[in-house]
């Protein structure tokens, strides 16, 4: 098992669903709920809780406002209060900046560069040095972009509160995973081609809390037997996501070669479930009916189903249900009701039940896909690498409601708050309404 180095045992709010949440809170309160405040909006599953949202739209039909974006950056928007947060960076990655918008006007309130790096890592042309997502809260906003840097900010003055620049970690390709605020602890992910680990900061400080190496053997064989060297097997872009389990906050986090379950407040390994043919796997989990869904990434592609508890490296008995064709590599999956809902990084959109894996329905829709779709008011908006945003009835028959056209593509998922959409193209952004 991987060694954890605690320095603080911080205390956890409990974790509620969408449903609970309407059930509790008053309709006053509600506002709190009209934020985007991580990756995948508030609960991480990329569920939006509205009453309505257009259908209808594209590139000057119900754009409330669009501003322009410098810099090549695949990050997706976050949204709190009156602002619109997003990380950019420069195509040669010697300049990490990040932008805040007004969130009514679209005017850009500050545009400030985080971190300078003399010797960026390579990057590979699909990916972007900015493409993790920030997290934010009331007054803090955490950004990210891997190994180069680390940084929390006062989203009143913009002011560096604190930034971490020492972890290292050669992400080969570029990074991807976007940092989880859970409790007074901020989340994150290092899967590189050297090293693999997940840490947790005190979010008021900076500092590390904990430390936990992956625990699977990443020796890559050759045909001959002897340690490859590329870092391709080694890496991945996935995104953490907590719940709780037997009464205690549980990460659950997408490495290469496994999937994993750690204690949130020491980072202790609780159990593991081994792919070892997967790599680069770069979703963000979802969870319902009592199992945990993991798209597995790239080489070996698979939509496994695993029930939820045990201890140590599960067996194969673990795994429900699983599914190998046409099964996403980037966009992440929606969980609605007793449903699943997938789209394909080449355009084939998916339903099955969530509980067995029967397949309800497959066909095709236009374009190729990063985008994690989302969920609001009973439809599902998927964003292509055209510009095409498609909307689909989550049901059980396939019915598409509207496909809408924008200049710039997407690699960037949406982001929903109030009424409106935040969508981010390669060169804009835009709120629809």
């Amino acid at each position: 098992m991987p060694t954890a180095h605690r320095f603080v045992a911080p205390a956890f709010p409990a974790l509620t669903t969408v449903a609970v949440l309407l059930a509790l809170v008053p309709a006053a309160a509600l506002r709190a709920l009209e934020q985007w405040p991580q990756f995948r909006g508030p609960t991480g599953d990329g569920h939006a809780v509205v009453k309505d949202l257009p259908v209808t739209f594209g590139e000057g039909d119900r754009v409330k406002w669009k501003t322009a974006v410098h810099g090549k950056a695949w990050s997706s928007p976050v949204v709190w209060g009156n602002q619109v947060w997003l990380t950019t960076a420069t195509e040669a990655g010697d300049a990490l900046s990040v932008v805040c918008l007004n969130r009514d006007t679209g005017a850009i309130i500050r545009d400030q560069v985080l971190f300078r790096v003399a010797t960026p890592q390579f990057c590979h042309k699909f990916n972007s040095y900015a493409s993790p997502t920030p997290a934010i809260e009331e007054g803090r906003v955490y950004v990210t972009f891997g190994s180069p840097g680390t940084a929390c900010l006062d989203t009143k003055t913009g002011a560096v509160l604190w930034q971490r620049t020492d972890f290292v970690c050669n992400h080969f390709r570029g990074a991807g995973s976007s940092p989880v605020i859970q409790g007074d602890l901020l989340l994150m992910h290092f899967d590189g081609s050297d090293f693999q680990f997940v840490v947790a900061l005190d979010k008021r400080t900076g500092r590390t809390v904990w430390k936990t190496d992956r625990s699977v053997d990443h020796k890559d064989l050759d045909a001959a037997g002897k340690v490859a060297l590329d870092g391709d097997l080694r890496k991945a872009f996935s995104t953490p996501h907590v719940i709780v389990q037997e009464g205690k906050p549980v990460i659950l986090s997408s490495g290469a070669k496994a999937h994993y379950a750690y204690d949130v407040a020491t980072g202790a390994e609780l159990w593991r479930l081994e792919e070892r043919g997967q790599h680069s796997a770069s979703t963000r989990p979802v969870v319902a009916h009592g199992l945990v869904y993991f798209l597995t990434g790239f080489s070996k592609g698979q939509l496994l189903a695993v029930k939820l508890g045990g201890r140590g490296v599960l067996e194969e008995s673990q795994i429900v249900w699983k599914e190998k064709r046409s099964v996403a590599n980037k966009p992440s999956l929606l969980v609605a009701d007793d449903l699943i809902f997938m789209v394909d990084d080449v355009g084939i959109a998916a339903c099955y039940e969530a509980k067995t894996g029967a397949e309800v329905w497959r066909e095709r829709v236009a374009g190729s896909y990063s985008a994690s779709p989302v969920l609001a008011a009973g439809h599902i908006y998927v964003c292509s690498e055209a510009g095409h945003v498609t909307v689909l009835a989550a049901g059980r028959k396939f019915k598409k409601l509207a496909e809408n056209k924008f200049e710039s593509g997407f690699m960037s998922s949406p982001a929903v708050a109030g009424q409106a959409l935040y969508l981010r193209t390669k060169t804009h952004m835009y709120r629809v309404e």
